[in-house]
This record gives C-alpha cells, sequence and structure tokens, in this order.
C-alpha cells in the first residue's frame, strides 16, 4: 500500500503542474488560425511533414509564403472557406510549459463552439483587428469568457503592420476592451500588440514596435499562473458505476466507480450520498487495482463504504461535513448554443455530472444585451448564442455547486429529450448576470406526461 506521505506528496505535484489549457477566439478574419500557426511554428512545434505540406498547398494557391492557418484548418471546408468552423485541438511544449489549445471559430454561428473550447480553458486569447477595434463579436467572446470564469484573458490586438504599428491605436483599443471586459468581472486582462503574420511580439519580440516594453504573447503564456489544485475544493464524487463481481473472489464486493470531480477523499471520512442523503464512512479507496488510504482529482478510483446503501449512477458522494445543497429549482445563467429557440415551458433533459434528469423551462428572466451589458427583461425565449438567465424545475433533486465555486461541479447542459441535441450550456447560479424580477402572474406551464414536478 502506497503511503500517505507519498500520496500526500503527489498532491504537491499536481498543484506545480506545467499544463496550460487556453483557447483563442476573435471574429471572421482576425487572424486565430494564423496566430496559433506562428505559434506552432516559430517555437519549433510543427513537424516537417506537416510543414512541407502546407508550403506544398500555400504554393498551389500561388502563395509566396507559406500560410501558417493551414496548420490548424484541417475540414476541407474550412480550407476552401478561408475560415474555422469546428474546434481545432493542438498540443504542443516548450521548455517551460505544456499547452493544449483550442482554436474556436470567430463566425457568430459558430460560437457555440467557443462554449466548448473555453469551457475547460485557464486562458482565453482574444483577437482584435486593429483595423476594426472591438466588435459585437469581441464583446460575445469576452462574455462568454466571464461566463464560464476563464481567469485569464489575453487581448492580442492583430494586424498592427496594416495600421503602421500605431501605438494610439492599440492603446485605444485596449482600452475600451479592458474596460468592458472588467465590467463583466474578468479578473485578469493582457493586452498585447501582435502582427500573426509578419510574426510581430507572437514568439520574439517586435522591432517595429519599441514603444511596447510587455511580454510576447508565447512568453506570458509561459509565465501566467495557473493553478491546478482542484483539491482545494470540497471533494465531490460523482458515482459512473456500481461494480459487483459477485464472483468466489471476491463475493460480497461492492464498489462504487468514478473520477474525482474535486478536493480529496479518505479512508475513515464521513460521507454524504446525494440526492438520497443517506450517510455512511468510506471503508476503502481502490486506484489502480491498488488499496490507497487518500485519493484526488481528477483521479478515477472506487470508492467502497462501511454500509450497503442504494447507490446507483448519477449519484454523489461528498464528505457529511460541507456536502452541496440539492435542489430541484435551479437558477443558471445558460448560453443557448442551438438552433431551434428554447421557450419557457420547454421540456428538457439536465445532464449534470453523471446523471440526467428531466426538467422543464419555468422562467427565462433576463436575456443579455452585449453592447451595454443591460439585461433584457422576460424575453420568452432565447435563440441560438443568445446568453441568459433561466429557472428550470426538475424531476429529481441535483447536487449542485454555484459555479462560481466550482466550474466542474456547478456547469451542466440542457438537452432536447425527442433527439438527444445539446441545446445550452449551463452554469449554476446568477454569475455576471443580474436577475430581472419575475412577473407575478408568470402563466404555469402546462403539465404533461409525467412532466409535472
Amino acid at each position: 500500500m502506497t503511503s500517505t506521505t507519498d500520496q500526500v506528496a503527489g498532491l504537491d505535484d499536481l498543484a506545480a503542474t506545467t499544463l496550460l489549457r487556453f483557447a483563442t477566439a476573435g471574429s471572421v478574419d482576425d487572424g486565430k488560425s494564423t496566430l496559433v500557426g506562428r505559434l506552432l511554428h516559430d517555437s519549433k512545434s510543427v513537424l516537417t511533414d506537416q510543414m512541407e505540406a502546407v508550403e506544398a498547398v500555400s504554393a498551389q494557391r500561388g502563395q509566396e509564403a507559406p500560410d501558417l492557418a493551414l496548420l490548424t484548418d484541417g475540414l476541407r471546408a474550412e480550407r476552401e472557406q478561408g475560415i474555422t468552423i469546428d474546434v481545432a485541438y493542438r498540443y504542443f511544449a516548450t521548455a517551460r510549459r505544456r499547452f493544449i489549445l483550442a482554436d474556436t471559430p470567430g463566425h457568430v454561428q459558430y460560437t457555440r463552439n467557443m462554449v466548448t473550447g473555453a469551457s475547460t480553458a485557464d486562458l482565453a486569447v482574444v483577437l482584435v483587428d486593429a483595423r476594426n477595434g472591438v466588435i459585437e463579436q469581441t464583446r460575445r467572446h469576452a462574455a462568454v469568457a466571464a461566463l464560464l470564469r476563464v481567469p485569464h484573458v489575453v487581448l492580442a490586438v492583430n494586424k498592427m503592420d496594416l495600421v503602421g504599428y500605431e501605438e494610439s491605436v492599440f492603446a485605444a483599443i485596449a482600452e475600451e476592451f479592458t474596460a468592458y471586459a472588467s465590467d463583466l468581472g474578468v479578473p485578469e486582462i493582457t493586452a498585447i500588440p501582435i502582427s500573426a503574420l509578419a510574426g510581430d511580439n507572437v514568439v520574439e519580440p517586435s522591432a517595429n514596435m519599441d514603444w511596447y516594453g510587455g511580454p510576447t504573447v508565447l512568453e506570458h503564456l509561459e509565465t501566467v499562473p495557473v493553478s491546478h489544485d482542484l483539491t482545494a475544493c470540497p471533494a465531490r464524487f460523482p458515482v459512473q458505476y456500481v461494480i459487483r463481481p459477485q464472483s468466489a473472489e471476491h463475493p460480497d464486493y461492492r464498489g462504487y466507480a468514478g473520477q474525482i470531480a474535486s478536493g480529496v477523499l479518505r479512508v475513515g471520512e464521513a460521507v454524504t450520498v446525494l440526492p438520497s442523503g443517506r450517510t455512511s464512512v468510506i471503508e476503502g479507496i481502490d486506484a489502480l487495482g491498488e488499496p490507497v488510504d487518500i485519493a484526488w482529482a481528477p483521479q478515477s478510483v472506487t470508492v467502497r463504504l462501511k454500509d450497503d446503501i442504494d447507490i446507483s449512477r448519477g449519484d454523489l458522494i461528498a464528505p457529511s461535513a460541507n456536502a452541496p445543497a440539492t435542489t430541484q429549482d435551479v437558477v443558471a445563467t445558460v448560453c443557448h448554443v442551438a438552433d431551434q429557440p428554447l421557450a419557457v415551458g420547454a421540456r428538457v433533459l439536465i445532464k449534470h455530472t453523471t446523471r440526467t434528469v428531466k426538467a422543464i423551462v419555468r422562467e427565462i428572466p433576463s436575456r443579455l444585451t452585449l453592447d451595454d451589458l443591460s439585461q433584457h427583461p422576460e424575453p420568452g425565449q432565447l435563440v441560438a448564442n443568445d446568453i441568459g438567465l433561466v429557472v428550470v424545475r426538475t424531476a429529481e433533486p441535483l447536487a449542485l455547486d454555484a459555479y462560481a465555486d466550482s466550474r466542474r461541479t456547478g456547469s451542466f447542459l440542457l438537452i432536447d429529450p425527442a433527439d438527444g441535441t445539446t441545446l445550452a450550456a449551463g452554469m449554476a447560479g446568477e454569475s455576471f448576470a443580474s436577475r430581472a424580477k419575475p412577473a407575478e402572474d408568470a402563466v404555469r406551464p402546462d403539465d404533461e406526461d409525467g412532466w409535472d414536478f
């Protein structure tokens, strides 16, 4: 059995990890894919055959220099149209840090994919064309980053070469974006003037902008402080599978398998199973087939309890001392990602960790207006790319944390029960949105076919 001292030392190693997850976002033709290609190329993270393929395609198009955007735009439609459609994930490393990069689309109709790419990001790089400044899609991406609680945002003012590398242009854009993002509650904003095409301030400092004394994009990515210490949060263990071999070797074995979403679990700790509220004590923890005394997020383990309790997939095991409250009335900020609208009275499925239950949208108190961050009260429905506040009534209790406290156990999906389409990504709590007062005479939706909660 691994010693407790060795296991606790492992916690320190986990907290000191050098992995950074980041996403790029911006409007169409702001140069996101070119920036990513430049990062990969100048950091020497591109294989020879990849570069040869890009050079060949670029030559066929009559381009004198390799089009570095082709390193990330992998779909045929993306290359033909010169746009990004899907989220492109790239993995690279420097001597100082490892990176997982999500290059997200710029078109308004693909904003939903930015939600996908930024949902697990520690940092978001928002690009702005220096000629156009901050536009509506820039505000939308800043709002999504704030909604998803991305702790670090980099404003990359691109195409500085097309505005004569003027400091005043950069300063005006940086001031406008910083004010807007700060109002949204973004905790840290770093503005960097760049030219992704020419390579200015991407990996190497620019000789054309000697007035700028800050870091390059790569330098900032390598040095920004990022904490992956999920152990600082209360322990949450969503059950994925119940293991009962009922074999001659293990006749009485009953274990609950899953991935620890946050916190630390210890043998001998009193725990509560939610939503039932039954209590027990952790009798054992198995990791990689071996018993251990302690386990922490994001390890995948099997937990054994002292008492036989009716537990199944979707239940949550948490320390009794700080177990989350359960509720059937979920107040959340959502980003609507489906083509069909989400209306008051809609019957949906809500998927939270490993649990999926029926639900009804009771209210949509407000929709966020991106121009001035005001709330449009009682919109009645949300359409694609809308950000709004919803109140959802669930058929069974859910053990939700506030998204501000936990990005993993405070998030959920709203799903169409008819075809499984994802309708919205939700974050429990009001986030940066101010909930409008619901109408006192709001009509209660009709409840039929077992959807009366």
